[in-house]
């Protein structure tokens, strides 16, 4: 008799990676060299979380979502499914940082689903990248980004519209009206 039951592809963790006790790794997930997945962590099935990526406790990344190299995703941030995150990127979440501050608390960054963030972006915490939303390399964000929408520059400014390819379908400023 054949076994027809589908089974889940297993974790990788490249034997460099750390993946601390209590943190939650999904199926097919893998997780590269120099790595770190603090305790509390959850990370959905299906992700490439790449060389050198830190997540922190309580962080929350969604299925299917690719970390690329050199990114920190600290506390206080979520990730939706089927986001990118490019090389270097930088998330934050604290807005007024000092070395001993006994009031900080975390600002929350909300990734949702399909975003992408490309290279060296860094993100001002208290942002909320909306749906399909496509963050130029080396943007500076430091206000919410409409779902589809194109932001680019230092600070970060609407340059069009996207698609959920990423295909640009407009280069107006203004929301392109949707059709009924």
């Amino acid at each position: 008799m054949t076994d027809t039951t589908e089974r889940p592809d297993p974790v990788f963790v490249h034997p460099s990676a750390d993946v601390e006790e209590g943190a939650q790794v999904g199926d097919g997930t893998k997780v590269w060299h120099l790595a770190h997945i603090r305790s509390s962590a959850r990370i959905g099935a299906g992700c490439v979380i790449g060389r050198n990526v830190y997540v922190d406790a309580g962080v929350t990344v969604g299925d299917l979502v690719k970390i690329q190299n050199n990114v920190s995703v600290y506390q206080g941030v979520t990730i939706e499914d089927e986001v990118f995150v490019g090389p270097c990127a930088v998330f934050t979440n604290d807005l007024r940082p000092r070395a001993q501050n006994p009031d900080w608390t975390v600002t929350p960054t909300l990734v949702r689903r399909g975003a992408s963030i490309g290279a060296n972006a860094t993100l001002v915490c208290g942002v909320e990248i909306g749906e399909h939303a496509m963050v130029a390399a080396g943007a500076v964000v430091t206000r919410d980004v409409a779902p589809y929408q194109l932001v680019a520059g230092n600070p970060a400014r609407p340059k069009g519209w996207v698609d959920e390819k990423g295909e640009v379908v407009s280069r107006d400023v203004t929301s392109p009206r949707r059709p009924d």
